[in-house]
């Protein structure tokens, strides 16, 4: 049944976001109060329709909060969109416990508008769905929708996290993406959604983690020339990398100008490092794909694995999934 809430109830909750967050477990009614906490709601929380048949390529890119799926797309997501490619951002949760000082339907409000601004910067789409942080879980009401929102995009390639890592909504989000990847293509299972007649390749975005096996990256992609643009946009999302998001601490961003432009340069160099890390640990893979001369020289690049679940592409097919 949906719940209502007073005037006087939402104001409380806008003030004591953490309390309202773990009190008032709700679904549908913390749409309405994230919309509530700000700005009228324009495309945020609606699932958007399918791209037009151009023949262009679809990307769907799954993380578990709002910031996970901006971090893998990244540089590439805004290759393949300059290319004039589809590409949806969709995040598992909606990353309401997500802060070290605050919590609730104000700050998946405050997440959502960063990822929008964020894919708006990219040139994606972005998509978040309602589930609290911390809450994902691989039932099969999830996994119908993970697969409606595969079908619906139409996608070519879907990109999830590996299942072997640290936090519970990544590993989650990356089985219910597993679980789609033959349920796509079954006509009777979510049937109010068109089934794919093509299986995707899904692919995993990088990790460190070693086991049960390490990351293996059977693409790489340098993004040399949109680097800086993709650092510009993830650094949209304030209060996960400025503000240290869960682990985060009082005096971390800092009030005066001066504090706050040192932070903003070192989460900058962070995200270089970053980035410029998977380019020599995936120095192989880019000569493999751009030939020595090229793939020596990025400075920049992102990894990705094909996933044994979905369709197996050739080399050749790789090649035009990655046409850069």
């Amino acid at each position: 049944m949906t719940k209502t809430l007073s005037v006087a109830t939402l104001a409380l909750v806008a003030g004591l976001g953490f309390t309202a967050g773990a009190i008032y477990t709700s679904r549908a009614p913390r749409v309405a109060l994230a919309a509530q906490a700000g700005a009228a709601p324009q495309q945020h929380w609606a699932r958007t329709q399918k791209p037009p048949e151009d023949g262009k390529l679809r990307i769907i890119v799954f993380g578990a909060h709002p910031d996970d799926a901006e971090y893998e797309g990244a540089g590439v997501a805004m290759k393949w969109a300059k290319a004039g490619h589809h590409v949806k951002l969709v995040s598992a949760t909606n990353g309401d416990i997500g802060h070290w000082q605050m919590a609730g339907g104000p700050l998946a409000w405050r997440r959502n508008q960063e990822v929008m601004e964020v894919g708006r910067r990219l040139g994606v789409v972005t998509e978040v769905m309602d589930v609290h942080d911390g809450e994902i879980m691989p039932t099969l009401e999830n996994r119908r929708t993970v697969t409606r929102l595969i079908r619906e995009w139409g996608a070519d390639i879907v990109i999830s996290p590996r299942p072997n890592d640290y936090h519970p909504d990544h590993r989650y989000t990356s089985v219910l993406v597993q679980d789609s990847a033959y349920m796509v293509t079954v006509p009777f299972f979510a049937p109010d959604v068109p089934f794919l007649k093509k299986n995707p390749v899904f692919m995993y975005s990088a990790d460190r983690f070693q086991r049960p096996n390490p990351f293996r990256a059977d693409v790489a992609v340098g993004i040399d020339d949109v680097i800086e643009p993709t650092l510009d946009a993830l650094l949209v999302m304030e209060s996960q990398i400025h503000e240290g998001g869960a682990n985060g601490y009082e005096g971390i961003y800092p009030t005066d100008e001066a504090g706050k432009q040192k932070r903003r340069e070192q989460v900058r160099n962070g995200l270089m490092s970053r980035y410029g890390g998977y380019a020599n640990r995936f120095r192989d893979t880019l000569v493999k794909f751009y030939g020595e001369e090229q793939g020596k020289k990025f400075r920049y690049a992102q990894g990705f694995e094909v996933c044994e679940y979905g369709r197996q592409p050739s080399r050749d097919e790789l090649k035009k999934l990655f046409p850069f």
